[in-house]
Order: C-alpha cells, then structure tokens, then sequence
C-alpha cells in the first residue's frame, strides 16, 4: 500500500477540499516556506474528533499552553477533541511534509488513545526505529488510499488501517500499556463482540475466566467504568451504526443481527445513544456520504 510523494500530492489540500463531516478523513501536506499552504492552522476550539500527524520532512511548532510545542520527521502528534490547535511549519525550518487523519474513535479506541507524554493535553511521541517507521507511514498511506477511494468498504477499510495505526502507536507508549485493561477482561470484551446477538449470562462469562459472577461485575466495572450490559448495549448500537452504514438491510435485520427481536425496543435503544432514531440515522449518513 505504500505510495510515493508524487503520488501522495493528489491527497494534498494543493489538490483538493476536504470536509470533516465523516468517521474519518485523511491526508498529505506539504509545505515550504512561502508556499500556498504555508500558514498557522488556528481552530481555537479544537474538533469533535481527534487529529494525529506524522512529520515526514521539516519541523513544525505548535501552541501548547503559553508555550509552544516542536516537532520535526519521524514524530507523531495527536489532538484530542476540543484541545486548541494552533500549528504550522517553524519558522526556522524551510519545509514541513506531514501526514494527517482526523477521526472519530469507535468507543473501544479511547484507551489506546492515552499517550505517554503530552503537553496541555497534546500527544506527542518519536519514533526511532527505521521500520517501525515505514511500518507507520505505510498505514498512514493505506487509510489516506481507502478514504480516498469510492470503492465499496472503502470507509471500513480505512478505519480498519486507522485501528491498526492506532494500536502501532500505543505499542509506543510503555507506561501507558502497563495499565492496560486486566487480560480476563480483554477477554470477556472479545468475546461479547463475537456474540454480540447471544443472550448473555454473567455467571457464563464469569466460569470463562474463572471469577465468581460478583467479582467479574466489580472488576469490569472498574477496568471499564461502566456495567457489562451497558457495555455490550453501547456494542450492538456501535455494530448497528456500522450495519446501516454499509448495508441496506432492513431496520428488522439489523435489530436481529445484534440480538434485538423487538424492533421498537431496538429504536428506543438506538435513539438513547444517538439522539435520532435508526431510519433517520441511515438518511443521514447516506445524505452526507451523497
């Protein structure tokens, strides 16, 4: 999936607008000293979602706090939603070529999503090692490839390459992957999300990984801060998004795929999470993807 400069430039805003009304929008851009793009990014309020960058050549500075923030080649940066940016190319440096997603995370991404350093909330990490950097740049290539393209699945494919991305990335963060999730609860989340229609019983899951049913509820609700059933509900509203994004099945279907027999029940479950109710969800998306 690696593509070179020359190709990369028909994914730069030299090229073509982007709009950051999807789950995720990608792309390269280069900048020297004088040129069109050579300006300060300045959103004071940040974004909805999160943006990372990859510096490929140059440097650039960022505002972080009353002071400001350098990063040159082989360094990631990563906004969370509403932390101000204001960024562009250091004025000491002649270039700064970057790499950049913004996306909105599905909700198991939030914790790899916890950097090791930052600075007044901004993440920013140096990759060192030579294929650890090709490994990141050709992911960052293969999600700006899928967004790109209008082939179907493209949207999950590129958020496909963005989890892998984003795991790569938290892999670099040592202090944060020690408190990582316990490994019986990773488990438990794997496999309510391949059974994500099943109907569940804790004392089940429990005798799965050898914990008694009250010992699992605590130790879920600590690790992940909310239930089990409010964790598997927010799993079947995520997985019916997606089903109503990429597919035309019906709004019955959907609801039995994730386990919902009763499609009333499934709409006031769905609209508790989003505001809206499915069909109006899937005119949407299809509106703004039109």
């Amino acid at each position: 999936m690696e593509l070179d400069i020359n190709a990369l430039l028909h994914f730069s805003p030299l090229i073509k607008t982007f709009t950051f009304n999807a789950w995720v929008v990608a792309g390269f851009t280069p900048i020297t000293r004088g040129s069109k793009l050579d300006y300060y990014i300045n959103r004071p309020q940040g974004m909805k979602g999160y943006i990372i960058n990859l510096t490929l050549r140059g440097q650039a500075r960022a505002k972080a706090g009353e002071g400001s923030l350098l990063f040159g080649e082989n360094e990631l940066l990563l906004f969370p939603p509403g932390v101000p940016h204001h960024y562009g190319r250091d004025e000491h440096s002649e270039h700064w070529d970057h790499l950049w997603i913004y996306f909105i995370p599905r909700p198991y991404w939030v914790d790899w999503l916890k950097w090791d350093h930052t600075t007044h909330s901004i993440g920013k990490t140096t990759v060192n090692d030579p294929q650890q950097q090709q490994a990141l740049r050709d992911l960052f290539y293969e999600v700006i490839h899928h967004h790109n393209d209008t082939a179907p699945l493209a949207e999950a494919l590129a958020m496909n390459a963005l989890e892998r991305l984003i795991l790569s990335c938290f892999q670099l963060q040592p202090i944060s992957n020690r408190h990582a999730h316990d490994p019986r609860i990773n488990a438990i989340c794997d496999y309510l999300n391949e059974n994500i229609a099943q109907e569940m019983k804790i004392e089940t899951l429990a005798a799965m990984v050898f914990l008694s049913p009250s010992r699992l509820a605590h130790l879920f609700k600590n690790e992940l801060g909310q239930t089990i059933y409010a964790w598997r509900e927010m799993q079947r509203v995520n997985r019916a998004k997606w089903l109503l994004q990429t597919t035309t099945l019906p709004l019955n279907k959907v609801a039995l795929s994730i386990g919902y027999s009763d499609p009333v029940y499934f709409t006031k479950v769905f609209r508790k999470h989003n505001g809206i109710p499915p069909g109006e969800y899937r005119k949407r998306y299809a509106a703004m993807k039109g």
